[in-house]
């Protein structure tokens, strides 16, 4: 439930919920790359890695907060728009099983990408109707 001072999303405050997000794309493509040979099964942890840091920042300089979340929500909105790259798969005559990891990453990317995007939005929002009385703290 929201208090009346933080956005929550899943339970979690933003900055959390950053940090999160940002470890779970790096644990994946470190998960993934295991015995890959293919540079591109590290992108997840390309786009995980500045939305950790972007998480990190906010919470060590809450005053620029707007400018680290507004480059995290960016880079979970390339996850997104990266994640579509999925549908390609569906429509090749190779098809999904041909590189399956390739496949889960990639809508992997999509949904968390998309969720992600969404409580960014959602927080914006909030925050805009909150101002001044949102809490810069976690």
């Amino acid at each position: 439930m929201n208090t009346p001072n933080e956005f929550r999303f899943l339970g979690l405050n933003m900055v959390k919920l950053t940090i999160g997000y940002g470890l779970l794309l790096i644990v994946w493509a470190a998960l993934f790359s295991i015995g890959s040979k293919s540079f591109t099964s590290w992108i997840p942890s390309f786009i995980g890695l500045p939305i950790l840091l972007a998480g990190v920042l906010t919470h060590q300089l809450p005053a620029k907060r707007k400018l680290f979340m507004h480059v995290a929500v960016v880079f979970g909105l390339l996850a997104f728009l990266g994640g579509f790259r999925f549908f390609s798969g569906l429509s090749s005559d190779a098809g999904l099983f041909a590189k399956p990891k390739a496949a889960s990453s990639q809508l992997m990317l999509l949904v968390t990408g998309g969720v992600y995007t969404v409580a960014c939005v959602r927080s914006f929002i909030w925050a805009r109707k909150n101002a001044g009385q949102a809490v810069a703290s976690d």
